[in-house]
């Protein structure tokens, strides 16, 4: 008995993990965050190549790194720091508050940012865009980064918003 009572708690905190994704555990809005200073020089097209060459990378809750795997946020924090210099917040909610130019749907260009709200109407997911409608993220436990269509029905419905963080 003791060894199944184990068992359901491990899985019900594995079924926590996955299904929150990489949005962290919000409770209120904060005000927005500054706006990340680049420390290198790099334009969209720097982001979105490099964003594409982690495609295959393993998904991992928490990850941040292509050898240990990527959640969305650590990707997206990995791609910029990487590329631009640029540190960003740990979370897909924290990272949609920065202080950046927003971005309508018809306006992306490679390299902006891409928010959803999968969980409710709270940013839980974010991608880099890439071009041509298309995005890079990593999106769930089991999974791997890979691109995705911003028009296929699933993301179409939970898009949120976008953000310009390139000056």
């Amino acid at each position: 008995m003791r060894k199944r009572g184990l068992f359901n708690c491990c899985l019900a905190m594995g079924m926590a993990a996955g299904l929150s994704g990489c949005g962290g555990l919000g409770t209120k809005p904060a005000p927005p965050l500054t706006y990340p200073a680049q420390t290198r020089s790099a334009n969209p097209n720097d982001i979105l190549f490099r964003a594409i060459g982690l495609v295959g990378t393993p998904y991992r809750y928490g990850g941040n790194t292509p050898r240990g795997g990527f959640d969305c946020s650590g990707l997206v924090d990995y791609v910029f720091r990487d590329v631009a210099g640029i540190g960003l917040p740990r979370t897909a909610e924290e990272i949609s508050r920065i202080d950046a130019p927003e971005v309508s749907r018809n306006r992306l260009e490679s390299g902006d940012l891409v928010f959803f709200h999968t969980n409710g109407r709270r940013i839980s997911h974010v991608g880099i865009y890439v071009g041509k409608g298309r995005f890079v993220h990593a999106p769930n436990a089991g999974g791997t980064v890979r691109l995705d269509y911003l028009d296929e029905p699933y993301w179409r419905e939970h898009f949120a918003s976008a953000k310009r963080i390139l000056k």
